[in-house]
């Protein structure tokens, strides 16, 4: 594994920070902790130093996980854990590149620091080797957009595949978003890669079947399926999980560990819309090299989450995000995303 940031990657790190409006003299902190990824550290720091920014560190210690299980790919990072004068550092500034483990997205402080007006740039903890295969394209904010608005004028989403997924999505009282992965506004937050378009339900909104199918995605376990697994929604609750194989019995194992019934429930579900994100990507890295933002964005796939959801009132540590291929997405009777592949209307 690579210890030095390449220039390659210093250089593509400085194009988004470009893309984000980033100036020659503005504050900017580089927030990470003791978990980061060096490399990412690194090469974010020299590609804001290119730039010109004035630059300030933020280093968190990483807190002690109370078990029972470790914790992936929740995009909720505890590093902050409620500081004030780090939350002061951060919502201070006009500039804020995210490296921490986990990513700032769902974390508790993200509110306050973007109410001061931070713009936040939230690295996905992937080898930035993988940058390199994330071109910028400035026609991708407009893309992601119409998805997102897409999804705000529709009052029912469906979800179905040949393997057997039936799910409905109510869509009223529903928060709708997407990242095009950056930001230029104060005051807002983006995840690289970008091209995930989601909604989070309200509560009692979303019932039926979810089959992961061989090759879809466990991003808290970095594995494909192996087996199929067969998920029965009730009022937004995963009531059952059926299958044989060894995959079934960790998501049945993982979730009962954590004794909540909060993390059988819906967090979020959506689809993905980045061309430049890859299925195969997953098999490529160890588990440590990667958090997986890109196996939620590649174009056409499906990602069906469970865990927090804060629209629907409901927090907890269990979580599973589940990239699934080969569905087909309707929003009131119409097809956006067909067998895995995305509407024209969307490309």
């Amino acid at each position: 594994m690579d210890t030095e940031a390449q220039w390659r990657w210093v250089d593509r790190y400085a194009e988004q920070f470009r893309a984000c409006e980033l100036q020659p003299g503005e504050t900017a902190v580089l927030l990470y902790e003791a978990s980061s990824s060096p490399i990412i550290v690194k090469s974010a720091r020299m590609a804001l130093e290119m730039l010109g920014a004035a630059v300030a560190e933020l280093r968190m210690p990483t807190p002690p996980n109370p078990g029972p299980l470790p914790i992936r790919s929740t995009g909720a990072s505890q590093a902050i854990a409620g500081h004030r004068s780090a939350i002061a550092a951060l919502s201070t500034a006009d500039f804020v590149v995210d490296c921490t483990a986990e990513g700032l997205l769902h974390a508790p402080e993200l509110g306050d620091i973007l109410s001061g007006g931070a713009r936040v740039l939230m690295i996905s903890a992937e080898h930035p080797q993988n940058a390199e295969r994330w071109p910028h394209d400035p026609a991708f904010k407009d893309k992601v957009a119409r998805g997102v608005a897409m999804l705000e004028a529709a009052s029912v989403m469906t979800i179905t595949s040949a393997a057997g997924t039936n799910l409905t999505v109510e869509l009223d009282g529903a928060f709708c978003a997407g990242s095009h992965g950056w930001c230029t506004e104060p005051g807002s937050i983006a995840h690289w890669p970008g091209g995930l378009v989601l909604a989070f339900p309200a509560a009692n909104s979303v019932n039926g079947t979810v089959v992961l199918d061989i090759g879809d995605i466990n991003l808290t376990f970095s594995e494909y399926i192996r087996d199929a697994i067969t998920m029965t929604v009730v009022d937004d609750y995963v009531i059952d999980i059926a299958g044989e194989g060894h995959d079934a019995e960790l998501m049945r194992s993982y979730l009962a560990a954590f004794d909540e019934v909060e993390a059988y429930a819906v967090s979020h579900v959506g689809w993905g819309m980045n061309t430049s994100a890859r299925w195969e990507s997953l098999a490529m890295w160890d588990k440590a090299a990667l958090n997986g933002t890109e196996l939620r964005a590649f174009a056409g796939n499906v990602v069906y989450s469970t865990g927090a959801n804060e629209v629907a009132g409901r927090f907890c540590r269990g979580h599973f995000d589940l990239p699934m291929r080969n569905c087909t997405v309707a929003l009131d009777g119409k097809i956006v995303v067909a067998d895995g592949e995305l509407d024209s209307d969307l490309t």
